[in-house]
């Protein structure tokens, strides 16, 4: 069962790839876009290969801090690897929805604790999360112009965005600080779709809310006493996201482009991602090529916009993915052989 979703996964992620590259090359002259590449300078990518990783690093240091701070064993190279798993599924699933499974596979053949993991990813998601709501919401409230104008051709993609990240982020933290609530709702959902159609394991349904509900009653008091790290991890997760939103400023500058900051291309970056973070799309893949050509048609002009959001998105989401999915291969080759060995040769 596992193997079939992972292949529709894949397969999925190939369908929007090829629908992508279809929709972002259609007409356009590929000879003028390799010269425009060519005539741009490399070492502004080189920089920004070494944000995503750094960005990718980032959550292992918030995973070591937190896991640390309650007491668990755990590896700093291993918590490396946990967040280039995390990343590598996160960006071939629809709405990320990947990331965390995987990264508690490794965690469990590491012998941590499940249900501290889990409480620590969730935080590691809600802080994520609410960054990008953070973002948003300064926006739309102070609305500057120099943003509001090249925001304007996508402004429903943008309220969407934040619409939905804050209700996701809202419900999160109604999980958490009132998880009895938050149980009733889903259980009399639950009976309500019980009393539609007949539902064969409404029990056991009904014991999997009870015991996730526990879990996020782990966190309301994880972040009760560990104010001070929610603090820290916040910290953290602002500096994490802006460097990947600057890589946008360092690709346009390495085409010697001017006339707009640093804060105010990050920023627009950061409202793509905003606008496409809980779509059902891997990456963000499509909407995300799509947004960044009208938003940054009149800064790059006509001409630069194709070079740069090729070589924006190649570094922010296909680097990312790649270089993931090599360290993801290391993950499956290192994490938890040492005992499966030793095992092997104790049954010898």
């Amino acid at each position: 069962m596992k193997n079939k979703k992972a292949i529709l996964n894949i397969l999925f992620l190939l369908l929007v790839f090829g629908l992508t590259i279809y929709y972002v090359f259609r007409g356009e002259d590929m000879n003028a876009l390799r010269e425009y590449l060519r005539q741009s300078k490399v070492e502004y990518w080189v920089a920004g290969v070494v944000l995503v990783v750094l960005f990718i690093l980032s959550e292992s240091v918030i995973i070591f801090y937190m896991m640390r701070s309650v007491g668990q064993p755990v590896i700093l190279t291993h918590c490396f690897l946990y967040s280039f798993v995390g990343f590598f599924f996160s960006a071939i699933t629809p709405s990320a929805t990947g990331g965390q499974p995987a990264q508690l596979y490794f965690m469990k053949k590491d012998k941590l604790s499940m249900s501290v993991s889990t409480l620590i990813l969730m935080v590691v998601t809600i802080t994520y999360k609410a960054v990008l709501v953070l973002i948003g919401l300064l926006v739309m409230i102070f609305r500057p112009r120099e943003i509001m104008e090249f925001l304007a051709p996508v402004m429903g993609w943008c309220y969407l965005g934040v619409a939905l990240n804050v209700f996701c982020v809202t419900f999160m933290m109604i999980l958490v600080f009132h998880p009895t609530l938050a149980e009733n709702i889903l259980i009399g959902g639950l009976n309500l779709i019980g009393k539609v159609v007949h539902l064969k394991k409404q029990e056991q349904w009904r014991r999997k809310i009870h015991s996730s509900m526990e879990k996020y009653r782990d966190v309301a008091d994880y972040l009760r006493k560990n104010k001070m790290v929610i603090t820290n991890v916040l910290l953290i997760t602002i500096v994490q996201r802006c460097m990947w939103f600057f890589i946008t400023y360092l690709v346009y500058v390495s085409f010697s482009l001017e006339g707009v900051g640093p804060v105010a291309i990050t920023t627009l970056q950061g409202m793509i991602s905003v606008s496409v973070d809980m779509l059902p799309l891997p990456g963000g893949m499509g909407i995300s090529e799509n947004l960044f050509l009208q938003i940054f048609r009149p800064i790059c002009g006509k001409e630069y916009v194709l070079p740069v959001m090729v070589v924006s998105r190649g570094i922010s989401y296909y680097t990312q993915l790649i270089i993931s999915a090599l360290l993801t291969g290391v993950a499956y080759l290192t994490i938890g052989r040492q005992d499966e060995n030793k095992g092997g040769s104790r049954r010898e």
